[in-house]
């Protein structure tokens, strides 16, 4: 009989995470001395894409095969699950375990915990982790991966090691072109109702964003965060006929979804697979003044000296010629961070940015919101599901599920 010897190996924004899970399923990694021919499987975000495209061009349902909701539609938790009861069924010898935890809301994740708990006793587990705090409590095994090097340890202190993350030094920088607003409520949800066929997503919520607060927007996957979100964004239809006021006009009184976006600074992680091209870091800072995928105008001097400022605030100046697609997955964030507020929007939307990223590296990007929400008049909305350790909001506005749809209340902190 096998030993269940399970592993959790440390990665940074650094290492190869790609080229070492394609080694492990080759079962090319000597230094974890699994026996010959074992096979493996993966639970990552990546496969999950790949069974929804398979589902989305040919209808095929294979991990979701007896349910009548299509994968896409899922919650990350419940993806997760399916294709971890997909990967069971299928008798692996191992489970690589990408970060199975991003994305996951705090249920959820207790709920998989029990799960790889209790299959533990028939299959190895390697977790392939960023956060500490993420450990599966019955791994004894660690490495760590530094670029393409796996260094095996003894102990977990020896493994995990804590970069010192520089402060920020230097002010928020002023605004080119300052947006007039001269009112103190910015967002307005009034009993907003939000039914989709006959099932009620959001129930009678209320909610005021005004100039400057720092809210952090809290729920269960599932529980509409992404609805509210598209709504004030002025993307989604269901605002039309609702009490909802966005920068001074009521969803719907003639206001274009380019008079909403302009005074608005959006991202979210998905945002980096759009630049694709040969773009600079000091380029792209540059182009989230004309909130564009790309630079295709010459630009002035005062936008050259205005990136410069930011740059040399998130510590990248001397990179500025730097091509976007060759950054950490840590500077990618500060940067597209930073794009998002160049303009010095009303509202800064920042949509589970640090999901993915290693601890120093979401440190770096939660000191900078931290700093943004002191020194600017912005408003902020941070969505996490993880109770990232040093943010400092305001408010958080909770969604609580209920069998007719989430409702929301506001509570000073978690």
């Amino acid at each position: 009989m096998i030993s269940m010897k399970h592993w959790a190996v440390f990665i940074t924004n650094d290492s190869n995470k790609s080229r070492f899970v394609h080694r492990l399923l080759a079962g090319n990694v000597p230094e974890l001395a699994f026996p010959k021919g074992f096979r493996g499987a993966l639970l990552s975000k990546l496969a999950l894409e790949r069974f929804m495209d398979e589902e989305d061009r040919h209808g095929t349902k294979i991990i979701t095969q007896g349910t009548q909701q299509a994968l896409r539609t899922m919650s990350s938790g419940e993806q997760k699950k399916a294709l971890l009861n997909h990967l069971f069924e299928n008798d692996h010898d191992f489970i690589v375990l990408d970060n199975p935890f991003d994305n996951l809301d705090t249920g959820s994740q207790k709920e998989l915990t029990k799960t790889l708990e209790e299959k533990s006793k028939q299959t190895i587990f390697i977790q392939i982790i960023s956060r500490k705090e993420d450990l599966l409590s019955f791994i004894e095994n660690f490495g760590s991966l530094k670029k393409d090097e796996l260094s095996i340890n003894q102990t977990l202190e020896k493994t995990f090691t804590s970069n010192e993350v520089p402060h920020y030094v230097g002010s928020i920088p002023n605004a080119l072109n300052p947006i007039e607003f001269n009112h103190d409520i910015l967002i307005q949800l009034k009993d907003v109702t939000v039914k989709f066929g006959n099932k009620t997503v959001l129930q009678k919520l209320n909610w005021t964003i005004k100039k400057g607060e720092f809210w952090q927007l809290f729920g269960k996957n599932g529980s509409g965060k992404t609805t509210i979100l598209s709504m004030v964004t002025g993307e989604n239809p269901k605002g039309y006929g609702q009490n909802l006021f966005l920068f001074g006009k009521k969803k719907g009184s003639g206001e274009s979804i380019w008079d909403v976006k302009k005074n608005i600074g959006y991202f979210t992680p998905a945002m980096t697979d759009k630049f694709k091209g040969y773009h600079t870091i000091e380029n792209m800072l540059v182009s989230g003044l004309n909130d564009s995928i790309g630079l295709y105008l010459k630009p002035t001097e005062s936008q050259l000296r205005l990136a410069k400022k930011w740059l040399k605030l998130i510590n990248l100046w001397e990179e500025k010629d730097t091509l976007f697609h060759d950054l950490s997955a840590g500077q990618k964030r500060l940067v597209m961070t930073t794009r998002a507020m160049i303009k010095r929007p009303l509202l800064l939307i920042l949509d589970e940015p640090t999901a993915g990223l290693d601890d120093a590296s979401a440190k770096l990007l939660v000191d900078l919101v931290n700093k943004i929400s002191r020194e600017s008049d912005t408003a902020t909305i941070f969505v996490s599901h993880r109770k990232e350790p040093g943010l400092d909001p305001d408010f958080i506005y909770e969604l609580q599920m209920q069998e007719n749809g989430s409702t929301g209340r506001v509570i000073s902190s978690l």
